[in-house]
């Protein structure tokens, strides 16, 4: 398997290894971008994956084709070295123009193309074209397509003229094991990528100013691809690990994201799962997910962003019902059933490679 310590990938291959296991499938990560922290690293290894650093750039980083071409036969040669039965690509745009010995399962977690047209819109900047190009390309090559929701698996179909939208099996999240529990408390807490235009930061700090209880920000202000944004009002506390994330959570603070752009929201999915209540943007995956178990707010609204946060402020009976309603539906997004659904996917097409084949005891 690809993936990234970037962002929420990490997570997604972590929790995925983790649950394959369960089902006797072994699971080497191909690190790809810059290397892991020691404790995203030790929690790969409590997690039963075996990591690989590769030192290769992301797809999405990367100065040209040749580059992204020079990291898809890397991982086939690591691939070949490691011999398993199925290669599950992260990054879609590596099996681009690299033919691989085993059958090959893609997951379309984000692209630049679906990205600008939720962040931007209008024609793709050039040096977003080659690199639509490639995605496009890999997604051909690839035995299986996988999204983790219908409104991104249509998307990317549209993006890209799939005759056949993406299998769409729901990412799944483990609950971190808490320490320390924060005491219960008024402020609100975000957390992701902030430096990504996509989440839409700048947004969250303004309303920031707009209120009187404090607005933390957890993850990096500063990108790989050299993106940076500012902080004014909101009260950054940089990256943190699984717990310090989930001691947060734990005083079940109002969770706000403002996305332009999310394919699926696991930053989301954990603050659900600790009863927080939600504030969200109105985009096509956040209806999809919480429909019912949220507020919803336009992206570009900062004012009724704040004016929902001091209602449910001011009434913690609402606040608190919205908490349930969020962690109920959590329930239905767990790491057991995102295992189920990519094992079901690994199997139907090494069936339709090998009629006999079986992934049990097998390795990918």
């Amino acid at each position: 398997m690809t993936a990234d310590a970037v962002g929420g990938v990490w997570q997604y291959a972590l929790d995925l290894a983790n649950g394959l296991r369960s089902e006797g499938v072994r699971t080497t990560i191909a690190v790809l971008g810059p290397s892991p922290s020691a404790d995203q690293q030790a929690m790969a290894e409590a997690m039963g994956a075996s990591l690989i650093l590769t030192g290769l750039p992301l797809d999405w980083t990367a100065d040209s084709v040749r580059e992204v071409e020079e990291t898809g036969r890397a991982v086939a040669r690591i691939a070949a070295q490691i011999g398993p039965d199925l290669l599950h690509l992260n990054s879609p745009a590596l099996a681009a123009h690299v033919p691989f010995d085993v059958p090959v399962v893609a997951v379309c977690h984000s692209c630049v193309a679906t990205w600008w047209q939720s962040v931007k819109g209008g024609p793709l900047p050039e040096e977003f074209v080659w690199r639509t190009d490639l995605v496009a390309k890999g997604y051909a090559s690839a035995d299986r397509l996988l999204a983790p929701t219908l409104a991104f698996a249509q998307a990317t179909a549209q993006a890209y003229g799939l005759v056949q939208a993406p299998r769409v099996v729901r990412n799944g999240r483990r609950s971190a094991m808490l320490g320390r529990q924060e005491p219960g408390g008024d402020f609100v807490f975000t957390a992701g990528r902030l430096w990504d235009e996509g989440k839409n930061f700048t947004a969250i700090d303004r309303v920031a100013s707009q209120l009187a209880v404090p607005v933390l920000a957890a993850g990096p202000l500063d990108g790989p691809n050299g993106t940076r944004v500012d902080v004014s009002h909101a009260r950054p506390l940089g990256c943190l690990n699984d717990s310090e994330v989930a001691r947060h959570l734990s005083g079940r603070p109002l969770f706000l994201s403002m996305a332009w752009y999310e394919p699926f929201g696991l930053a989301v999915l954990e603050a659900a799962q600790r009863g927080c209540a939600l504030v969200l943007s109105d985009i096509p995956t956040f209806r999809e997910l919480w429909e019912g178990a949220a507020s919803f707010v336009a992206p570009d609204d900062e004012r009724a962003a704040a004016e929902e946060i001091e209602r449910l402020l001011h009434d913690p009976e609402a606040r608190a019902a919205m908490g349930r309603s969020a962690q109920e539906r959590a329930g239905a997004y767990t790491v057991e059933a995102m295992s189920a659904g990519v094992l079901r996917a690994y199997h139907s097409v090494l069936r339709c490679k090998s009629p006999t084949s079986s992934l049990e005891g097998a390795a990918a």
